[in-house]
């Protein structure tokens, strides 16, 4: 009996093996590498080139040109800043399978700087950078377009075969053009910026490290929306990654014709039509409840809120150059908010104060400080009103401190505008020109 079920076995074994040759004719490695040699062909193949979109798993979106050649070098640029939008970088690539076919991007490039993990080269986190890949996992691959997976983040690529045209705008400066033409925004003085298009004005609000936009409007009705999407450049200009609705009007971005200084604008297409974006004094649908969150959340945590440069005013950041505080044994470190302070003894109170570094304590420590009074006002503004200055020591008379003080208590108040997760800007009522921005 033993001897038959061992007959059987072996049968079946050389069954199945007869089954799999005649499955596949090559091994498994042959196969990998037909298939990797296709791949390397695809790639190599696009005599223009691939452009691409990356979207890291921060949800920021960055767009790109590469070539590839059959000497496993890759040429790149990509619209991270006006740089690398504008200077070609030659790196190393190879296809290999590790587990699935993977095309892995092995010297330093544009890519991996948006995955540095050192936050000064991205402006993302420490230890992570944008949270994007160098190393990707291929999902689809044709003639036309190829589909990729970052290994570690999961970030999502996708490349287009490129035309002669599309390489030309890379290569003729177009891109770089948009991103260094969108820095003219900067000359509007204004925090609140308005596209006027189509009858409807539309608050604009670009973080240009996340490549991160917020887009608010009423509509006809008087109805106040609201929409975030990433962006992106592309040769046609500012690109946002999901496009705004309005009813029948649909804004997909805006390419960037021009600067008129004679109205202050930076001058613009929606649509093939021509638009313009302004300054605004005011936000289109002020967040009447952002001020008491940002209090809140000091007060009952019983921490500060901090800025490194104070109050930004018509254009300048660190208007008061508090960055230059000092005194004979110390310097300036930051500006603080403390809401709420709750004291071992005596009411609660607020303080604003700056904070030194003292080199013999090997900490921080404060000289002197003011206690504000704060107000929130119905329409959303919150209104800081002068209620002492603390008794660790004078206050200046002038200089920096001096003046960012008598900046904070502007009689006009102050919109709050939150930006993040943890942080808040804190805007002037009287004229949206000056504005300071608050982390905790």
């Amino acid at each position: 009996m033993e001897k038959i079920l061992y007959t059987l076995l072996l049968s079946a074994t050389i069954i199945a093996c007869s089954k799999e040759k005649a499955a596949f004719d090559k091994d498994a490695d042959d196969r990998i590498n037909e298939q990797l040699a296709d791949y390397q062909a695809v790639i190599t193949g696009a005599a223009d080139g691939w452009t691409g979109t990356l979207v890291t798993k921060l949800g920021n979106t960055y767009s790109f040109y590469l070539r590839f050649n059959e000497s496993n070098r890759v040429f790149m640029y990509c619209d991270f800043d006006s740089t690398t939008a504008g200077v070609l970088k030659e790196s190393s690539y190879r296809l290999k399978s590790l587990q699935q076919p993977c095309l892995l991007f092995d010297t330093y490039s544009y890519i991996h700087m948006i995955a540095d993990p050192d936050a000064r080269v991205n402006g993302g986190y420490f230890g992570g950078g944008m949270l994007s890949d160098f190393e990707f996992s291929i999902d689809t691959c044709t003639a036309d377009s190829i589909r990729l997976t970052g290994r570690f983040n999961g970030s999502a690529a996708v490349l287009r075969k490129a035309s002669p045209q599309d390489r030309a705008a890379w290569e003729n400066k177009q891109v770089r053009n948009q991103m260094t033409r969108l820095s003219d925004l900067n000359k509007i003085l204004n925090y609140f910026k308005r596209l006027r298009y189509n009858g409807t004005e539309y608050e604009i609000r670009l973080h240009t490290v996340l490549k991160f936009a917020v887009i608010a409007w009423k509509d006809a009705s008087g109805t106040t929306h609201s929409a975030a999407t990433s962006y992106y450049f592309s040769p046609a200009g500012v690109h946002f990654s999901d496009p705004v609705v309005n009813g029948g009007t649909t804004l997909s971005g805006f390419a960037i014709t021009g600067f008129n200084a004679s109205t202050n604008t930076l001058q613009v297409k929606v649509n093939n039509t021509d638009a313009a974006i302004g300054g605004a004094i005011r936000p289109v649908n002020p967040d009447i409840q952002a001020g008491r969150r940002w209090w809140q959340w000091g007060a009952g945590a019983q921490r500060y809120w901090f800025s490194r440069d104070g109050f930004h005013v018509d254009g300048v950041d660190d208007a008061f150059n508090v960055k230059s505080l000092q005194t004979d044994s110390s310097q300036y470190y930051y500006l603080t908010y403390w809401p709420g302070i709750q004291p071992a003894t005596g009411a609660a109170f607020d303080a604003l104060v700056p904070f030194y570094y003292v080199p013999a304590i090997d900490d921080l420590d404060y000289t002197y400080g003011t206690s504000p009074k704060v107000s929130f006002q119905s329409d959303g503004k919150v209104i800081f009103s002068y209620n002492g200055d603390l008794t660790v020591g004078p206050y200046p008379t002038t200089g920096p401190a001096f003046k960012t003080k008598e900046q904070f208590y502007s009689t006009s108040g102050y919109w709050f505008v939150q930006t993040g997760e943890n942080s808040y800007d804190m805007v002037s009522a009287k004229d949206a020109r000056a504005w300071i921005s608050w982390q905790n």
